[in-house]
């Protein structure tokens, strides 16, 4: 039986540490990052003639630093508010079948 319960508690970690892994702030965010550098480098190397067409806004340049603000944001509020692992399943776990003699 302390085999079985091993096993459960062994999977319960890695269940949560997959749910940590793939938080859906942590994949927004490097995204955005990402995606946020990209547009920035382009807006740097804007031509004039790229600034004319867009009224003398550089938008690209506005656009890359808001798409970086927006990503670091999810990025640090992960890291200010990790998952918690679910308390649930360690209740289900004490509430199950009674042990076998």
């Amino acid at each position: 039986m302390s085999d079985y319960r091993n096993d459960v508690e062994e999977l319960e970690t890695k269940s949560a540490t997959a749910a940590r892994l793939f938080d859906v702030r942590r994949i927004i965010g490097g995204l955005f990052v990402v995606y946020g550098i990209i547009v920035t480098i382009a807006g740097i190397t804007a031509s004039d003639a790229d600034l004319k067409k867009a009224q003398d806004i550089n938008i690209n340049l506005w656009t890359g630093i808001g798409m970086l603000a927006l990503g670091l944001f999810f990025l640090i509020w992960l890291k200010l508010r990790p998952t918690a692992p679910a308390e649930e399943s360690a209740e289900a776990g004490e509430a199950g079948p009674p042990p076998a003699e």
